[in-house]
């Protein structure tokens, strides 16, 4: 029997694992996930199709679904909130909204231990409320407070560190361009997911300030605490600061209140900021540089949302995902404990690969496995394993997942945001900043174990909507 005949009469199931190895190995050479996941998506289906009515006729088919799925799946109304939460955050950089609010943040609680390090986790995680961007939040902060963090005496592993780990914050603290992706691949309401975020996302800042703060006071020479500011001056600053405000309020608002959807809210957020950076007198090169950026990581998510959503299509065909199911349900183990080794396992993908193609890559199978440990899609909070209804597992999960994802910007090899530091600072080498990471990555890790324990963290806010 040739090669070829023995590949044409393996099962759907083997080909799904075949593939998806082969996809594997194409991420681990270098290839972007985007490229990887389409052309092995493409691949698969050839070979399922062809199994079943021959090559020719295989490839026709799976050419014709190549062709539809871009534009069927990025035409949905959910991704248009990604441009638009994008500009929110270029536009407030380029109209030095981003700056104010630093400013304001280093008057009101610079004068705690490692106050400039507090200042730039509670500024980062107000800019994150606009950006929904963890690497622009640490590009952008890099900038900002990394230079006056050096210049007041803070050595500079920790400098770039606080940066990058901030940065993250904007994984969960609405508008969050990750947890829509995660809506969509679900197919759960984006609203709900986007205010589950929200607690989350602060206990998350108030984690790393605290965490600041304890480290100023048992290290020597940390930083100086920065004082020396009226009460007058603090309220003066506030102005500068006022319209990220206005948009966290307005998307709340807008969500959280049934007022609009949350496309509307992020649109309006755009108009807000826009007429705000126009009457701080905007020129027409910044305007056009914000948009350029927004193009470009926009055609970048998306890109990738093309590219891995005709590897979940095979995955379809070729059944993996309910076979995963089975087979995680059937393990003579508690599901919480298999519910931290998928985690664990997601900390180890996350060191090579990026936050968006491992979740794109993951979760139609790892998804519907969760959900079958909970006690499947009806269960009550009072049956299930988790202590969660079905829906709410799907959001706890959610939050759950993207926070390991973030997590993982921090972590080595890869470890986004560290790179990013890095290269808007270039006297902060790479080893630097994964240096300054570290009780961060402690941090997060304590964070994300508390998110497990305590899913009400989580399910507040959706429980209030009715959804949880």
């Amino acid at each position: 029997m040739s090669i070829l005949d023995s590949m044409a009469q393996m099962d759907s199931i083997s080909i799904g694992l075949w593939v998806t190895g082969f996809m594997l190995l194409m991420v681990l050479i270098g290839m972007r996930v985007a490229f990887a996941a389409a052309i092995a998506g493409f691949v698969g289906l050839v070979w399922i199709f062809s199994a079943r009515m021959g090559f020719e006729r295989g490839v026709v088919v799976a050419m014709k679904m190549a062709g539809t799925i871009p534009h069927s799946k990025v035409s949905t109304l959910a991704l248009s909130l990604i441009p638009t939460f994008i500009l929110i955050g270029f536009l407030a950089f380029h109209a030095g909204l981003t700056r104010s609010l630093f400013e304001a943040a280093k008057r009101w609680v610079g004068w705690l231990p490692g106050g400039m390090g507090v200042a730039t986790v509670f500024s980062a995680a107000g800019f994150a409320a606009v950006s929904g961007a963890s690497v622009a939040t640490s590009a952008v902060f890099a900038r900002i407070a990394v230079p006056e963090m050096l210049n007041l005496g803070y050595d500079k592993r920790f400098a770039a560190g606080v940066v990058a780990a901030s940065g993250t914050l904007a994984s969960l603290i609405p508008p969050s361009a990750i947890l829509v992706i995660y809506a969509i691949i679900v197919e759960q309401d984006v609203g709900a997911l986007l205010m589950a975020g929200f607690i989350p996302g602060v206990f998350s800042a108030l984690v790393y300030g605290g965490l600041v703060i304890v480290m100023a006071k048992t290290r020597k020479n940390f930083g100086p605490a920065v004082r020396g500011y009226s009460w007058k001056q603090r309220f003066e600053s506030l102005p500068g600061s006022l319209p990220i405000f206005l948009v966290v309020g307005i998307i709340v608002v807008c969500i959280y209140g049934g007022v609009g959807t949350p496309t509307e809210a992020g649109s309006l957020g755009a108009f807000v900021i826009l007429c705000m950076a126009l009457y701080k007198g905007m020129k027409l090169q910044e305007l056009k540089g914000a948009l350029i950026e927004t193009a470009k990581l926009t055609v970048m998510i998306f890109t990738i949302i093309w590219g891995v959503l005709l590897y979940v299509r095979f995955l379809g065909f070729a059944d993996l995902p309910s076979a995963f199911s089975d087979w995680i349900t059937g393990l003579e183990q508690s599901p919480m404990l298999t519910l931290v080794l998928i985690l664990l396992a997601y900390a180890v993908l996350g060191m090579f690969m990026d936050a968006i193609g491992m979740l794109l890559l993951t979760l139609p199978v790892v998804f519907p496995a969760v959900i079958a440990l909970n006690g499947g899609e009806a269960v009550t909070a009072a049956d299930s394993a988790f202590g969660v209804s079905a829906v709410g597992c799907a959001i706890w999960f959610g939050i759950i997942v993207v926070k390991m994802a973030e997590f993982c910007l921090i972590t080595p090899p890869i470890g986004l945001n560290c790179f990013v530091v890095a290269g808007v600072r270039p006297e902060c080498s790479v080893q630097d900043v994964f240096r300054g990471v570290i009780p961060f990555f402690i941090a997060d890790a304590l964070t994300i174990a508390a998110l497990v324990a305590m899913p009400g963290i989580v399910l507040w806010l959706p429980g209030k909507m009715g959804f949880a």
